[in-house]
């Protein structure tokens, strides 16, 4: 299973922003230059997730992107979703009934997995950051 790079772009933004002081927007420019990234590209992105309702966004000169949710609530599994939707990794393509055997298999899996990123905050990974972005 791959995830796409606007994931990983999306999972290191809001790492930098949970980083970033709380109150001060961060603008497009230096979260794209950070990454590497044109910043058409990673405004698709960051609107996801302000419709997701992780950040917002601020107008104006010193505008830019900040946390709407508090840091500490905000899970692996919610910028993925974000990004990535939440439909099934997978699909059985065969025509079985429910109980196919399986489908069973990949929905544990998969419920483990996402079991696991939701109990994970990115906060966690700010607290461990020692070098400054």
């Amino acid at each position: 299973m791959k995830y796409s790079k606007a994931t990983n772009y999306a999972l290191h933004t809001m790492l930098f922003l949970v980083a970033a002081a709380p109150d001060k927007p961060v603008g497009v420019q230096q979260l794209a230059e950070r990454q590497h990234v044109s910043p058409t590209y990673l405004s698709k992105i960051l609107t996801k997730l302000v419709k997701a309702g992780l950040i917002e966004s601020a107008s104006g000169a010193n505008g830019g992107y900040r946390l709407k949710r508090a840091k500490e609530n905000i899970s692996f599994l919610d910028i993925i979703h974000a990004i990535e939707g939440t439909a099934s990794l997978f699909d059985c393509t065969l025509n079985h009934s429910s109980e196919c055997l399986i489908q069973r298999e990949m929905v544990e899996a998969e419920r483990r997995m996402e079991e696991y990123l939701q109990s994970r905050k990115i906060s966690e990974l700010a607290a461990q950051i020692t070098v400054a972005f």
